[in-house]
């Protein structure tokens, strides 16, 4: 199994203390987003979880309490942008704070297993093409040697930030320009020993010698874990996410970086009220039990591949 921490919330940054106790007693709690009364217990044990990956803007909160991950394999995807707190609202300072929390986490757990990823790229009057070229190239020239890789996509639409991105001002960039600003990032990354990636992106960027990347990357999963995994496509992602199946334990509706094109949140407000039940001991992230919920054991396992020799 794979375990997502988590496409739907910043669990590294804000919620870390409730993920190490899950950790400890080696079960999570996650309600169907789809039928809220629902609740899957998983089993989160080392012989289960053959990789944990996690998704943060800021890990630093549980950086000193990675020794309790000893037994597990796991990566980030750290996203480092450009955009200022009118995109990106609880946000601290990109140069002074959050590259250094990047340099030292790779210190810590090597560059291999912390992606950069400068996504999404969207316009605006002040967010210009050469903003971003700017951007990226500062924050490109400070992670030389602190990862491998880079991960771009431009903005895709969802109903949820359609106001958002009205409020912004965001402009539909041409083909042309993300084209240009694609291979012009290639070149600034190469220029500092990154290599390059999509991720889930409609443009196509090949002919700028960019591919497209997983996020649930069988290839990195097995380099880190040394042995091979045997799993599908995610059918919940996008038609154009080539992302492997993983099981997701964060919630909806319970990020406060308050970034404007977030899909998984639906308000600011429903976002408070959800993170008061915050509970670190709760099986539960931001959620308690009711009478009405039903509680289902979910059937999980190693995607381990067993090779069966010939000699036996």
């Amino acid at each position: 199994m794979i375990l997502s921490v988590s496409r739907r919330t910043d669990i590294p940054k804000y919620f870390s203390d409730w993920f190490f106790q899950r950790i400890k007693e080696q079960y999570v709690y996650v309600r169907n987003p789809f039928n809220p009364h629902q609740i899957s217990k998983i089993d989160i044990s080392p012989e289960i979880v053959d990789c944990i990956v996690f998704w943060t803007k800021n890990p630093e909160n549980m950086m000193k309490r990675m020794d309790e991950l000893a037994g597990y394999t796991y990566y980030f995807q750290f996203t480092l942008t450009g955009y200022g707190t009118d995109i990106e609202a609880d946000t601290a300072h990109k140069r002074e704070q959050i590259i250094p929390v990047f340099q030292k986490l790779v210190e810590k757990i090597g560059r291999e297993r912390v992606i950069w990823r400068y996504d999404p790229i969207l316009f605006t009057e002040r967010y210009t093409e050469e903003y971003h070229l700017k951007a990226f190239r500062q924050i490109a020239e400070a992670l030389k040697g602190y990862t491998e890789k880079c991960v771009i996509s431009f903005l895709d639409m969802y109903p949820k930030i359609k106001k958002n991105m009205e409020d912004i001002g965001r402009r539909n960039p041409s083909y042309a320009e993300a084209i240009a600003l694609a291979d012009a990032f290639r070149q600034i990354a190469e220029e500092n020993s990154i290599c390059l990636y999509s991720c889930a992106e409609k443009i196509n960027l090949e002919p700028c010698r960019i591919y497209p990347n997983c996020c649930i990357d069988k290839t990195l999963i097995e380099r880190l874990t040394g042995y091979k995994i045997k799993a599908q496509k995610d059918k919940g992602q996008r038609e154009v996410c080539g992302c492997m199946e993983s099981i997701d334990i964060g919630a909806y509706d319970t990020c406060l970086n308050g970034c404007k094109y977030c899909y998984a949140n639906s308000s600011l407000g429903t976002v408070r009220v959800n993170v008061k039940q915050y509970d670190p001991l709760s099986p539960l992230l931001c959620s308690r039990v009711t009478e009405k919920d039903k509680i289902t054991e979910r059937k999980v396992k190693s995607l381990k591949e067993e090779q069966i020799s010939l000699f036996i």
